[in-house]
């Protein structure tokens, strides 16, 4: 799991420009899948499980996309201007190394500022490239980069950029290799574009008409020092969904996946997030509406170069997957 977490994370594929990491998941799962496909929007979709009398037709997804930025101007200099791919912070940016998906790298630096203490805008930043002049620039107008940092391994730990949410991608495609039966057809979807809007979700589940949908994603944690005011903490077991910001779990999938993970002996916590969402938004709003939930793993410093999740929580995350798909499902007595 973990060298699985370290390749997947490595791999830049900002939203939008996701090829590179939908092809090392396709090299993942070849041969573990009874069927995949890429659709219309770039969206991943395997199948696995035949749909039997007692079973359902079930979605799960995580996004393979990461934040980013784009080229927007480049000056005289060959410094370059930008503009933001998803949720990126200021605060994180000063110094941070980006790599183009040309594969060059850069810098982000800052103009002078009157105070050293404030936090610059984007307008103020730059990127670095390492030429002096525009003709020199091998960056032009339209190019996508992402946060360019190695992972590092902290006792149980993992730290990198992209852990939103490539660790929900590598918990997906230990769930296709670690399940045998079920009386389900799972549709195990790795979608694109979720950091500006889950967009790819949103098409992957008009697509798929689900009759129940669960996201694998990262949720925030409340164990640092003066930090958000949250009840999850790294360590203590993956994180089942009540609410977020853009959506309400269903309450009969919440009690499912409680009762499934006390019946297993699988460590769990219950998460409510106040900003912030997943693509279970997106599955439950299609159609005519689906059960929806989200299986969520805690995560520190979420949108930095250096994400923290704890491979326990990975780790048991499979295993619940697993317990909650491979029987008949009966929402109306969870």
């Amino acid at each position: 799991m973990k060298e699985l977490i370290h390749t997947l994370a490595q791999i830049s594929a900002p939203s939008g420009y996701e090829n590179p990491i939908r092809q090392a998941i396709q090299e993942n799962i070849a041969g573990k899948v009874d069927h995949s496909h890429v659709d219309a929007l770039g969206n991943l979709i395997a199948v696995k499980g035949h749909l039997e009398k007692n079973g359902l037709r079930i979605m799960l997804v995580a996004h393979m996309d990461e934040i980013g930025i784009i080229a927007t101007h480049i000056d005289p200099n060959g410094f370059v201007r930008f503009s933001t791919i998803g949720g990126v912070k200021p605060i994180n940016c000063v110094g941070g190394r980006v790599q183009f998906t040309n594969g060059v790298q850069g810098v982000i630096g800052i103009e002078r500022m009157r105070s050293p203490f404030d936090i610059p805008s984007f307008e103020q930043m730059f990127i670095d490239v390492g030429v002096s002049s525009h003709k020199e620039c091998p960056i032009k107008v339209g190019d996508v980069a992402a946060f360019d940092r190695p992972p590092i391994d902290i006792g149980h730990r993992i730290v990198s950029k992209a852990l939103d949410d490539r660790v929900g991608v590598a918990i997906l495609i230990k769930t296709i290799e670690q399940m045998e039966t079920t009386p389900h057809q799972v549709h195990f979807v790795f979608s694109v574009q979720e950091e500006v809007g889950v967009r790819g979700a949103t098409t992957a589940s008009f697509g798929i008409d689900p009759d129940l949908g669960l996201a694998v994603d990262v949720t925030g944690t409340g164990d640092t020092p003066n930090g958000l005011r949250m009840e999850t903490s790294l360590g203590k077991g993956p994180a089942i969904k009540i609410r977020d910001a853009g959506m309400l779990a269903d309450p009969r999938i919440v009690d499912w996946m409680i009762n499934t993970a006390k019946k297993a002996k699988i460590p769990y916590q219950r998460e409510i997030l106040e900003a912030g969402g997943t693509d279970a938004r997106a599955i439950q709003l299609t159609r005519s509406g689906v059960p929806a939930g989200c299986l969520s793993i805690p995560c520190r410093y979420i949108h930095s170069p250096s994400e923290m999740i704890d491979l326990k929580d990975v780790e048991n995350a499979v295993l619940l997957l697993v317990e909650l798909i491979k029987k008949p499902i009966n929402l109306n007595h969870a």
